[in-house]
């Protein structure tokens, strides 16, 4: 598993900047979606994916241990639809 500070380097290196400006950009990056996500607007990267926002409804859960009916709250995430390039890489590794 890669952490930040391996994704910063990484990014740093190849785009031959600094590991600080490497870091500013993926960081406004990050922010961008965030902020658009949250918003309801879905970010597309070609050749990536696209983030969107998944808004879920609350509903009856079932506690595992009990098995007690309970209350599950509305909540809201961000979600990630991988584009049909991302998947044919991976794919391409299987066979």
């Amino acid at each position: 598993m890669s952490n930040k500070a391996e994704l910063v380097a990484s990014v740093a290196m190849r785009a031959g900047c600094s590991n600080a400006e490497a870091e500013k950009v993926l960081g406004e990056a990050f922010k961008y979606i965030a902020e658009n996500v949250r918003r309801g607007e879905k970010v597309a990267w070609p050749g990536f994916g696209t983030f969107s926002r998944s808004d879920r409804s609350a509903r009856m859960g079932r506690n595992p241990q009990t098995g007690a009916t309970i209350p599950i709250k509305a909540s809201r995430s961000i979600k990630l639809s991988a584009s049909s390039v991302l998947k044919k890489a991976f794919s391409a590794d299987v066979r």
